[in-house]
Formats: structure tokens, sequence, C-alpha cells
């Protein structure tokens, strides 16, 4: 079960994760990435604080979104993440792929370099 809040704040979509994402979880995820992209969001935070678990359907959503970010020149940064999730990320080499960071602080500061 997961519940995604979105929160605007400095003109960055934040979209906080609360629970677990799994196959049948991850299309609210899916949905929660476009409803931002579908608004103008082009700069999105995603707080993984209160993610305990991820499964790969939930990592294909973030996968399948950077061809679409790259042509539309969106920044996305993931921060906050557990240890065992994290972990999740870098065994399938994601963590190359995507932008994580400790906090929210850096994540705020890595999106405002890769968005100058």
């Amino acid at each position: 079960m997961v519940h995604i809040k979105r929160l605007q704040e400095e003109g960055i979509e934040i979209l906080a994760i609360v629970g677990e994402i799994d196959a049948s979880s991850s299309i609210e995820l899916d949905l929660a990435i476009a409803k931002s992209v579908g608004e103008g969001f082009t700069k999105i935070l995603v707080d993984c604080s209160a993610l305990e678990y991820i499964s790969s359907a939930g990592l294909g959503v973030f996968m399948s979104y950077i061809e679409e970010f790259k042509d539309k020149k969106i920044t996305m940064v993931l921060y906050g993440m557990k240890e065992k999730v994290i972990n999740t990320f870098q065994i399938l080499g994601l963590a190359n792929l995507l932008q994580i960071q400790p906090t929210k602080q850096d994540a705020k500061k890595k999106l405002n370099e890769l968005s100058a």
C-alpha cells in the first residue's frame, strides 16, 4: 500500500511517497508523476524518506520517464532513501541513471545545478 502526497514549494513539485511500491501500487506512482508532468512542472523532487520498499515495477516507473524528461527538459531528484531502498537502486545500476541525494537540502541544490 502506498500514499503519494503532491506538494508545491518555490515552483518545485514534491512527490512524497509513504509506504511500499509494488506491482499494484506502482500505478499510483506513475499517475502522480504523469500529473506533475502534465501540469507543466519541470523541477520534481521525490521524497523517499517514508518509502519502505520498492519493487522492480516501481523502479520501472522511474526508468520509463528518463527519455521523456530529457526531451522535455524536466529534472527529477530523489532524496531521503532508507539504506535498503537505496541498495535496491544501486544493485540494479539505477543510482547511475537517476539523481539521488541524501537530504532535501542536497536534492534542491542538485535540482538547481541541473536545471541551470
